[in-house]
């Protein structure tokens, strides 16, 4: 057909652009051969528009545009560290990976350096989302988020091809059009809580995302032409790390952050939470200072979390409270003392301290780990008369429940030496509860508290107040590592115990405590349930 002088202008336009373009000598391929087949269109008709869409597609991505990485160490440690209080083994892999492009850069090494997969595994609210927005703005590059959050359809990721009436690619080519750059941060968020249906699974198709060996020739199922992704940093986040699809895992480097400590969140405070708040309210030329002691007991009293999202809430609770003060005739006070806070927030919301003031008998402080952090679990034993049964309440999982009869098995191996008649199972019946009753809880790490509890039961002799412990126990009473570990004793030392009992395996974990937490509490390391007993029991 004869073609409209128009019409030719603006194909040679387009085959001008595709070879500018600098993309890769198949993209290019078959862009060109696109823009043949649109030659012989009309061009009204819906299948020139599909065909040019495709076209504006491949010119719109960014075959070879980078960022300009900004390679200055101190600045982006400088950035990271305004950003963020703690966090210390996250930022050092960040530095890391600086330090490694910049050796890279200075070489002039024409071998781009394959952008490192960090997972960031932790609490809800102990900043992962954030902290990947200050790596992008730390690396000068364009932050692109992909929230992974209940996806289940694998063209989400991949795209749909193109005989399909209206496809699109996937969100992966999507944000990179968006981004402009070959080598932008992104980051997928939430990649535990994917899920799968009978459109394919996510994960599996992420896996091509993700691997160093595939993604420099990412498919996606509309392109259908390979694009490098190896210079894209990816980061990808999590709240449990064993919910991760393994293979997917497999390919991650995991980075796990820890709930905060009462001084970071103290620190987060006065850095972050209470400008950035003031700030959005309006209310930044009041003069408004919270004291130290005030935020100390928001924390304690109203909050109960691992990372700083309820302490957010509360604050700005405080700050609506004095907003409306601040307009009502009379003089205003800006300063936030402890002592106002029940005036502005109601009572306390958790009790300071749940301790026990009195040694009890039967009664012991054990450790569990949650998904929000640390918690203090008490656990109390009893006996009663009766015929030797062993009871066990608290919604307790089926390994906690093998846990006490193990427990109870080591306490009648060691009957003579704890001072017990042999048959003293015959007229007694023995009952093991944990509040709080409609809680569940499982695992193997309170084999020791069990045991402590009925030992104390038994005996009569009762345990330490202040002291906590944490540990799986063997029929032999050897005591087994567990997991967690930082999470437990954090708690242990936000709940005011003062003595904590840890397996000696776990010696290695203390490292990551900070120094703060380290110097208040007396960490025993025990090998042997023989070990824990002088140490549990008060005799009197």
């Amino acid at each position: 057909g004869i073609q409209p002088e128009g019409r030719k202008d603006e194909l040679a336009q387009l085959r001008e652009r595709i070879l500018k373009a600098g993309m890769g000598e198949e993209a290019e391929g078959r862009a060109l051969e696109e823009v043949d087949r649109l030659e012989g269109m009309p061009p009204q008709s819906a299948e020139a528009t599909v065909s040019r869409t495709y076209i504006d597609w491949l010119l719109a991505l960014p075959w070879s545009k980078l960022a300009d990485d900004h390679l200055d160490l101190e600045e982006a440690e400088r950035i990271l560290d305004e950003d963020h209080a703690g966090l210390e083994k996250v930022k050092a892999r960040i530095l890391e990976y600086l330090a490694v492009m910049r050796r890279l850069r200075d070489r002039n090494a024409e071998a781009p350096l394959r952008g490192p997969i960090l997972c960031l595994v932790g609490p809800p609210g102990v900043g992962k989302t954030s902290l990947a927005r200050s790596i992008a703005r730390a690396l000068n590059r364009p932050f692109l988020r992909f929230s992974l959050g209940g996806v289940r359809d694998e063209a989400e990721i991949r795209g749909h091809r193109r005989t399909y009436i209206g496809s699109m690619p996937g969100r992966i080519i999507s944000l990179l059009k968006k981004g402009g750059v070959r080598n932008p941060l992104m980051l997928l968020d939430e990649i535990d809580k994917m899920g799968s249906d009978w459109r394919g699974d996510p994960s599996s198709a992420l896996l091509e995302v993700l691997d160093p060996e595939q993604n420099p020739t990412f498919q996606d199922h509309y392109l259908d032409v390979g694009f490098d992704l190896s210079q894209v940093l990816f980061l990808t986040t999590a709240n449990v790390r064993h919910q991760i699809p393994q293979p997917l895992e497999d390919r991650l480097e995991v980075l796990e952050l820890s709930s905060y400590t009462l001084g970071e969140k103290k620190a987060i405070a006065h850095a972050h939470l209470v400008p950035k708040a003031l700030d959005r309210h309006g209310m930044a030329d009041l003069g408004i200072t919270f004291e130290d002691a005030a935020v100390e007991k928001l924390v304690q009293a109203y909050t109960k979390e691992a990372g700083v999202r309820q302490l957010e809430r509360e604050i700005s609770a405080v700050l609506r409270k004095l907003a409306r003060q601040s307009l009502q005739p009379g003089p205003f006070d800006a300063r936030v003392t402890p002592d106002r806070l029940p005036g502005l927030l109601g009572p306390e919301r958790f009790l300071e301290s749940p301790l026990g003031a009195q040694p009890a008998a039967g009664v012991v402080n054990g450790l569990a780990w949650t998904p929000t952090g640390g918690d203090l679990l008490t656990i109390e034993a009893a006996r009663l008369p009766g015929k030797g049964v062993l009871k066990l309440t608290g919604k307790l999982g089926d390994v906690m429940q093998e846990s006490a009869n193990l427990a109870l098995s080591f306490v009648r191996m060691r009957a003579d030496s704890l001072g017990l008649a042999p048959d003293f199972l015959e007229k007694t019946d023995l009952h093991v509860h944990l509040p709080e009753g409609a809680i569940p809880k499982d695992g193997p790490s309170a084999g020791i508290t069990l045991a402590t509890a009925l030992i104390s039961a038994l005996t009569g002799i009762p345990v330490r107040a202040d002291l906590a412990m944490t540990g799986e126990l063997t029929l032999r009473g050897a005591v087994l590592p567990i997991g967690g570990l930082k999470e437990k004793l954090l708690a242990a030392h936000r709940m005011g115990c003062r003595t904590v009992i840890i397996p000696a395996e776990n010696a290695r974990h203390l490292e990551e405590l900070p120094e703060e937490v380290r110097r208040e509490l007396a960490i025993h390391l025990v090998k042997t349930m023989d070990e824990v007993i002088p140490l549990a029991l008060v005799r009197t």
